[in-house]
């Protein structure tokens, strides 16, 4: 799987709830022939760093609770050092972030918003230049009552950045003006109600996306067209085996570099749920479903070869790496590190 001249991944960077016992942003080195994590140093400089993006050698956070903050460390030392002060995302509990067009963009969960903050020269974050506040409900009246934004991505194409918002069952697609930082809302794709939607991974060739969600253990496979900014749902497929007992909380998704298969995890089940995908990638059916190494994994990362998966699994406080069989992409269990509270992994 994946191509032989993939650089190897070299450090790892996880995320934790300091709130619930986490140390914070937690360094690792990784062994390039067994993919092995070895803990090198942490940081507790930013509060419940839940969510983590590394752009060069600079590594930005989210820090999920009420007040809402993001904030940038360069990672060229043994330690995350802070790169200026954490900056409000004038959102509550915001969730994940990724950067796009000189900008870092965070989807804030607990008001419904994306936010825009400019990257400066040295990496650091500016004011936010923009936020685009949700609006809308679901079915299911404990988590849904209002918008609640837990993704932002850059789509495929670079011209549009994509916004999952598990509130409202629906997507967002945003054109994101670099100069000036403004959100421009583009549309809206509309998923089935009530299954609050999550995450999402786009396939390596750019033209379909896979919706996966939390309130029903389903993926949802979309048609992406990056000329016209716009995502069509043509199917949906379970993550979990039939009969099943639940409760089960997908979520994340992610895809192998060859697009052949597709990886899921899935909480209360606690398994990583693995999906075969047909050579135009508009098609996803469960072949399997493994254990994840621990309790309630949160989060998963491929290396960059595609290789090896890792998950972290915040309940158990571990994260687990698996090595990934070519033929079958059903993935091995390899080893594992202690981390209190793990809930992001990534590595680079």
């Amino acid at each position: 799987m994946g191509g032989t001249d993939a650089r190897e991944p070299v450090r790892a960077f996880i995320g934790s709830f300091t709130s619930d016992g986490g140390r914070g942003i937690l360094t690792a080195d990784v062994d390039a022939s067994t993919g092995a994590l070895t803990v090198t140093g942490a940081t507790d400089a930013l509060a419940d760093p839940s969510f983590l993006a590394l752009a060069g050698t600079v590594l930005y956070a989210v820090s999920e609770t009420e007040e809402g903050v993001a904030a940038a460390f360069d990672v060229t030392g043994a330690v995350p050092r802070p790169l200026g002060a954490p900056v409000a995302v004038r959102g509550a509990g915001p969730t994940h972030l990724a950067v796009a067009a000189g900008h870092v963009l965070t989807a804030n969960y607990g008001s419904g918003s994306v936010t825009a903050l400019p990257v400066g020269p040295d990496g650091a974050l500016g004011p936010a230049t923009d936020v685009a506040r949700h609006e809308g409900s679901g079915p299911v009246a404990d988590r849904q009552s209002g918008p609640h934004a837990h993704q932002v991505l850059p789509a495929p194409g670079g011209a549009w950045a994509t916004a999952v918002d598990l509130g409202t069952d629906s997507v967002r697609i945003y054109a994101l003006d670099a100069r000036s930082g403004a959100l421009r809302p583009h549309g809206e794709t509309a998923l089935r109600p009530g299954t609050g939607p999550r995450h999402l991974a786009f396939h390596p060739d750019g033209t379909h996306a896979y919706v996966l969600n939390e309130l029903e253990p389903t993926l949802t496979v979309c048609r992406w067209d990056a000329t016209a900014g716009t995502l069509t749902p043509v199917a949906e497929t379970p993550v979990v085996p039939e009969g099943a007992t639940g409760p089960s909380y997908p979520s994340e998704v992610v895809v192998a570099p060859d697009g052949r298969f597709l990886w899921a995890a899935v909480r209360g089940d606690d398994t990583i749920a693995v999906l075969a995908l047909d050579p135009d990638g508009e098609k996803a059916v469960l072949v399997a479903t493994v254990p994840c190494g621990g309790r309630w994994p949160r989060d998963l990362a491929l290396d960059p070869s595609g290789r090896r998966l890792y998950a972290a699994n915040e309940r158990s406080g571990d994260v687990t790496w698996f090595d990934i069989d070519a033929q079958s992409g059903v993935p091995r269990r390899a080893g594992a590190i202690e981390a209190p509270a793990a809930s992001c992994v990534v590595i680079g």
